[in-house]
């Protein structure tokens, strides 16, 4: 299956836009007062998942992009 330029684009800029947002909201979950009593609570664990999978997700994402846009480059002659 091959992709256009433009979709490729995005894709990349949502895997981009993965490696600002995910980390960010990761840091204000372990600064919230809701993620520790006595050890982790479910707040931060549920949170903790939800960035993992999500940032797994961007990173996958941003890969395609990736290698959609190295398709269509047209070859040097």
């Amino acid at each position: 299956m091959r992709i256009g330029r433009g979709t490729s684009a995005c894709l990349v800029l949502f895997g981009v836009w993965s490696w600002i947002l995910w980390p960010n909201f990761l840091k204000n979950i372990w600064a919230d007062d809701r993620s520790w009593n006595d050890g982790a609570t479910s707040f931060f664990l549920i949170h903790l998942a939800l960035t993992i999978v999500s940032f797994a997700a961007g990173n996958a994402i941003g890969w395609l992009g990736i290698k959609g846009l190295r398709a269509t480059r047209t070859p040097r002659t």
